[in-house]
């Protein structure tokens, strides 16, 4: 999966706070995201975040 700094993630999952979106701050082996609804950040697996991922919004660059 195609997955760069920037991208905002849906999850299938919502999180405690309520948000559904998340903001991608690093990509490697671990994926390290913020949530959009509370700002709380998360470091987890590359597997575990790419198996909960509904849809993947990107920023078109103009």
């Amino acid at each position: 999966m195609d997955i760069k700094v920037g991208d905002i993630l849906e999850m299938k999952k919502v999180h405690p706070c309520g948000s559904r979106q998340f903001d991608v701050l690093r990509v490697g082996m671990d994926f390290k995201i913020k949530c959009r609804g509370c700002g709380h950040e998360v470091m987890a697996a590359r597997a575990k975040i790419e198996k909960n991922i509904k849809r993947v919004i990107r920023e078109q660059d103009d």
